[in-house]
């Protein structure tokens, strides 16, 4: 099947992300909101960052306009009903991307292929909201969609070869480096990198190092961008608690078990720099103070 238009559900940092990257790639692109207030704000971000583009000499003026013009931003699931892919960046909560899927089912043909951006939910417990299993796969981007290169694939044990192939296809035609990934909690990336940021955790709870010593070991040792704890405050120690508290449940492993010390940070209401404190404090933004324990 020939892909022409995409429907994304969900308008946020990974839907807006989601969005521009399909309409840069040629396809005509629908993303849906449950306001238009939302629509407006997500179209807005995907204009500034385009503009950006334009600035810095990636891609021509008249392409900006091309690309918009392939964008079209809606409030209602009905327009969603032609698209050949829809891709959901909703919620990370089962109930509500059930709920969504389920009414999507009843909307589109029998060809259209569904996709869940989910970071944690297992695809087979979204899919099962369907009738079309076989037509429904995993595609998690990560963020910012525009910029990072990497989108994880993922297959179910109910998954046609061939729509799996279709959507490897798909992700590449995104310019994004699709890896094949199969349904299991956390995937591929997640599955390696929570339990990495758990272990860091413990290691300052332990005493091994302070938070500036571990993140510069990680960074000048290893050659890591950035080091655990910068890196939780930027992914957001809500959202890390989140997806460790999921995968334990799927596993039982202690590697994927919270430490105390990020579960009382996340009640305290330190949830990295979206909050404006984690493992640093970011009163000053250019000059982060990192915690002592």
């Amino acid at each position: 099947m020939a892909i022409q238009k995409v429907g994304v559900v969900g308008c946020g940092l990974m839907g807006s992300g989601i969005t521009q990257v399909s309409a840069q790639a040629g396809f005509q692109t629908v993303v849906r909101e449950v306001s238009s207030e939302l629509v407006e704000k997500g179209l807005k971000g995907i204009e500034k960052n385009l503009a950006r583009l334009v600035e810095k000499g990636t891609i021509p003026e008249q392409e900006k306009d091309a690309i918009r013009s392939r964008l079209k931003g809606v409030t209602s699931l009905d327009e969603l009903k032609d698209c050949d892919v829809i891709v959901e960046a909703i919620i990370e909560k089962l109930p509500a991307k059930r709920e969504l899927f389920s009414a999507l089912d009843d909307l589109c043909p029998a060809r259209t292929i569904f996709a869940s951006n989910t970071s944690s939910l297992t695809i087979t417990e979204i899919a099962a909201a369907t009738r079309r299993p076989q037509r429904f796969v995993g595609l998690h981007f990560f963020n910012p969609v525009p910029v990072m290169k990497l989108v994880e694939v993922v297959r179910t044990i109910a998954t046609d070869p061939a729509v799996f192939e279709e959507m490897v296809n798909f992700g590449a035609k995104l310019g994004k480096t699709p890896v094949r990934a199969h349904d299991s909690g956390g995937f591929i990336v997640n599955r390696l990198l929570v339990p990495y940021l758990l272990d860091a955790i413990r290691a300052l709870e332990e005493g091994v190092g302070s938070v500036v010593d571990i993140d510069n070991s990680m960074k000048l040792g290893c050659g890591y961008p950035m080091g655990p704890f910068t890196l939780l405050d930027f992914v957001g120690l809500d959202t890390t608690l989140f997806i460790a508290q999921i995968m334990f449940e799927e596993y039982k492993e202690k590697r994927f078990a919270a430490p105390p010390l990020l579960k009382r940070m996340v009640l305290a209401g330190w949830h990295g720099k979206k909050s404006g404190r984690g493992f640093y404090d970011y009163a000053d933004p250019a000059n982060p103070k990192p915690m002592s324990v």
